[in-house]
C-alpha cells in the first residue's frame, strides 16, 4: 500500500516528506486546511509514510451511504454543535487506552477563512500527554509531511509561538480560506 500511495502521488507531482521519527501516539495537526482536496491527499501522504491514523470530520460525512467506508479510512465523527467536549474527553481516554494512536485534527475546523485556530488539538495532547506533530498539505510546493514534533510544554501562548512558525510557510490550496495562525 505504501508503495501503491508513493506512486499515485508521484503521477500528480507530488511527494510525502516525513521529517521526525513519528511517535506511536501523538496528536497530529493537519494544516492549513482550505479544501476538500487535503483529505484524499492526507490519505495518501499518511499511506505513503506508513502511519496509520484516525481523523476527525464533522458528523455529516459519517451517514449513509459514505459513513462505514469514512470509519474503515480511520474517521471519527464529531458533532460540532457539541462543541467538542465530549469528544476531547473520550479522546483523552482512548491515548490512555491504546499503545498507539495518532488522531489528526484541523485546528482551524473548517474549509473556510477562519479568525483563529480551535485549541483542542492543544487540550488534549496536554492532558494525554502526548506530543504534538506538525502534518501540512503544502499545494506550492506539492509535499504532504510532518515536520515537528514537540511536546506541550503547558504554556499553550509559548508553544504556539512555534507552531505558528511552522506553518508559515505552508501553502493551502485556497490562500484566501487561509485564516491567520493564532488563538482565541
Amino acid at each position: 500500500m505504501q508503495s501503491l500511495a508513493r506512486f499515485i502521488l508521484k503521477i500528480f507531482g507530488w511527494r510525502a516528506e516525513l521529517e521526525v521519527q513519528m511517535a506511536d501516539k501523538c496528536v497530529l495537526v493537519a494544516a492549513p486546511h482550505t479544501t476538500n482536496w487535503d483529505f484524499p491527499l492526507a490519505i495518501l501522504g499518511m499511506s505513503a509514510m506508513g502511519i496509520k491514523f484516525n481523523w476527525v470530520a464533522k458528523h455529516t460525512l459519517f451517514r449513509w451511504p459514505f459513513g462505514f467506508f469514512m470509519r474503515l479510512l480511520g474517521g471519527i465523527s464529531l458533532d460540532r454543535k457539541s462543541g467538542g467536549a465530549g469528544f476531547a474527553i473520550k479522546a483523552v481516554e482512548t491515548f490512555h487506552k491504546l499503545d498507539r494512536f495518532v488522531l489528526a485534527i484541523a485546528p482551524e475546523g473548517t474549509r473556510h477563512r477562519t479568525d483563529y485556530w480551535k485549541a483542542g488539538f492543544y487540550k488534549i495532547a496536554t492532558k494525554s500527554n502526548v506530543p504534538i506533530a506538525l502534518g501540512y498539505v503544502d499545494f506550492k510546493k506539492k509535499i504532504i509531511g510532518i515536520g515537528k514534533i514537540l511536546m506541550p510544554s503547558g504554556n499553550r501562548d509559548k508553544d504556539f509561538v512555534m507552531i505558528k512558525d511552522f506553518y508559515l510557510d505552508k501553502s493551502g490550496k485556497y490562500s484566501k480560506k487561509q485564516g491567520e495562525i493564532r488563538l482565541r
